[in-house]
């Protein structure tokens, strides 16, 4: 991973909407909301801007975090494929149970070769695992808080055993997804997106699904543009999302092609970098 110093805009920056991924972005290096970004999140609600986090994750587990702060909080889940607020679904792009079918037939075939693997099956409602044993359960339910064990992801993949969309399907590797489960799924590419997200997972979307889509429809609905559009990344599955910013800011020790990608450089997660950007921006 490269590292990069920090970087601010020259003058005054006129917010209105501030987008942050969550994972390497946004949440410490345990996995929590810095407590120092809830004072700004008041006050950007008090100066009528827009905060959406924006993840990889669930719906569900993205409510869990910030609970007692969602009202009239648009929250970009599943990678783009669902954005919702105040309980009104804003935006859907399911996935095609055909698809949905494919990916898990082909990390079972890598499976059986010895990778260490496991897929979730990602829908509206909850989402769907057939590996219930606790190092994958353990992983799995970090990123998913609604969490059902079945005994045959092929029978919920296809809808024939679940009522319930599909959205996405996140695959791990407990060790690094780029040798085995990222050219399994490269054929997919064609009719879908493939989507790495980390170092051990990957998603894949219907075709035309990203952060950046879900963010501009955001815009579209609060008549905001790119100009007053701050957004903070780290990772592959942040690069549309930057580019539907004109104010983009990559962590600073983001993956190389986003430090390329983005605008400016914002301090790791670990110092709380998207609370240090937000801090100087919104200085008197």
């Amino acid at each position: 991973m490269s590292l990069a110093s920090p970087a601010l805009p020259d003058g005054p920056v006129d917010v209105q909407l501030v987008v942050a991924d969550m994972d390497g972005t946004l949440l410490d290096a345990e996995g929590h909301v810095p407590a120092d970004f809830w004072p700004l999140l008041d006050l950007m609600r008090s100066r009528g801007i827009t905060f959406a986090p924006a993840s990889g994750r669930q719906h569900s587990t993205l409510a869990r975090t910030f609970a007692g702060h969602l009202d009239g909080m648009p929250v970009i889940a599943e990678n783009g494929t669902l954005v919702v607020r105040d309980g009104e679904e804003l935006s859907s792009a399911p996935l095609s149970p055909r698809v949905a079918e494919d990916v898990v037939r082909r990390v079972r075939a890598v499976a059986d070769a010895g990778r260490d693997v496991g897929t979730v099956v990602c829908g509206k409602r909850t989402a769907y695992v057939e590996r219930d044993d606790d190092a994958f359960w353990a992983q799995a339910s970090r990123y998913y808080a609604a969490l059902e064990a079945v005994p045959d992801l092929l029978a919920v993949a296809s809808l024939q055993a679940v009522d319930d969309q599909i959205l996405k399907v996140a695959v791990l590797d407990f060790d690094d997804v780029a040798p085995a489960v990222v050219p399994a799924l490269a054929p997919l590419r064609s009719t879908a997106q493939v989507v790495v997200s980390g170092r051990t997972w990957v998603d894949v979307l219907a075709d035309g699904v990203t952060k950046g889509a879900a963010v501009e429809r955001l815009q579209a609905e609060l008549g905001i543009t790119r100009e007053h559009t701050v957004a903070f990344g780290d990772y592959l599955n942040d690069v549309e999302m930057l580019d539907a910013a004109a104010w983009s800011f990559a962590m600073a020790d983001a993956h190389p092609r986003l430090l390329e990608r983005a605008r400016y450089v914002a301090p790791s997660a670990a110092e709380h970098g998207v609370v240090w950007v937000l801090e100087q921006l919104f200085r008197p």
